[in-house]
Formats: C-alpha cells, sequence, structure tokens
C-alpha cells in the first residue's frame, strides 16, 4: 500500500507533467533525472507547498487538498535546498522551528543525536552565522529530522557535501528513518549515492 499517490498526467501550470506515481512507506525512495524536469517541482507537490494544475495527490488514500494543511505539512516535512536558519544559537534555532510548529523543543541529547547523524557536530551553543553554507545546510536537516515527521522530503541534501560526508549522511538518515518507519523522498543527481542507498529509484524526464 503507498503512502503518496499522484495521479497520472498530473500538471503544473501546463509546464511539468507527470505519470502516476507512487510512494511507498517506511523506504527510502529517489527521485532522478535530467536538470529541468521536475523533481524539485515535485517536492513541492508533495508537501502541498505549490498545487497541481490538473489531476491530484492521495496521502493515505485521502486528496492532499481536502486534508488540514499545518497538520498535513507537520507530517510530510519538505526540506529545501535554501537553508533558513537565524544568527542565533544552533539551539535557539531548534526552539524557534518548535515553537513555529506548536512543539515542545527536544532535549539537548536528542539535538545533539540529531546532529550527529547529520555530520554537523557542533555545540548547541555555537551561532548559526559562524557556519558554512554545508555546515548550516546540515543543521537546517538536523532540525527537520529531530521533528519526527512521518515522511520526510529531501531536495538535494548532499549538494555541498563531497562524496566521503554525503555517504555518511545518507547512511545516517536511511538508518534513522528505517528504525522510526519514516518515510523518505530523496532527490539527487549522484548515480553512486542512488545505487548505494535507494529502496526504490523513480526516474523522471527520461534517461538523465
Amino acid at each position: 500500500m503507498h503512502i503518496l499517490k499522484s495521479s497520472n498526467g498530473m500538471k503544473f501550470l501546463d509546464i511539468l507533467t507527470y505519470p502516476e506515481i507512487k510512494i511507498f512507506p517506511n523506504a527510502v525512495t529517489f527521485i532522478v533525472g535530467k536538470s529541468g524536469c521536475g523533481k524539485s517541482t515535485y517536492l513541492k507537490l508533495l508537501n502541498a507547498t505549490i498545487l497541481p494544475s490538473v489531476g491530484s495527490i492521495e496521502y493515505n488514500g485521502k486528496n492532499i487538498q481536502e486534508l488540514d494543511i499545518i497538520d498535513f505539512r507537520k507530517k510530510v516535512m519538505l526540506v529545501p535546498q535554501e537553508v533558513f536558519l537565524f544568527d542565533e544559537t544552533i539551539e535557539e534555532n531548534f526552539a524557534l522551528y518548535c515553537r513555529n510548529r506548536e512543539e515542545e523543543k527536544p532535549l539537548p541529547a536528542q539535538m545533539e543525536n540529531a546532529l550527529d547523524i547529520c555530520c554537523a557536530n557542533f555545540p548547541l551553543s555555537t551561532r548559526c552565522s559562524v557556519l558554512s553554507g554545508g555546515e548550516k545546510q546540515r543543521v537546517f536537516l538536523a532540525i527537520f529530522l529531530s521533528c519526527l515527521p512521518e515522511v520526510l522530503l529531501l531536495d538535494e541534501p548532499t549538494a555541498a557535501l563531497d562524496i566521503n560526508t554525503a555517504q555518511t549522511l545518507l547512511a545516517n538518515i536511511k538508518c534513522f528513518c528505517n528504525e522510526r518507519n519514516i518515510t523518505a523522498i530523496v532527490v539527487c543527481h549522484t548515480d553512486e549515492l542512488v545505487k548505494a542507498f535507494a529502496d526504490y529509484t523513480i526516474q523522471l524526464g527520461g534517461k538523465s
């Protein structure tokens, strides 16, 4: 049984057309394809950040446009390529995001564990303003992991990383998701990473 399904012929602004796609639960699915084929757009459609102009998306058998959007986005979380962190400390950033979700801030040990999974072993007192772009990206991802969504949408999470760090990060994330029955959907351009970590692979726009 799929957890997410988009209808055959779904369109976005009559620019992109998608085949029927089913995402199976408790697995890591990679979305691949050449630039401009609609991979990042598809993640935004799955998260209802944007809506299809034709067709629909179902979550656990229900049209997502009929669901409470705030509750839905808590369950299906999109980690975009663009990093949104405040200049405050890492701990304060965890707290701010949790406050926005009307949830309790994780315990220090939980925050540190999320950072460790994301190869971001910085003290919680570290100010985000002093981190590099790649370091901020990993801290940003750790905050989303700590929220324990049902579905985690990752848009190029390894784009700013060397191959060794990318492999460690994805191995950690896959283990984390498997242990907690989180469904992960990953946009990635690196064939080596896709072959190593994908349970399922979806090819968009023909061969890249």
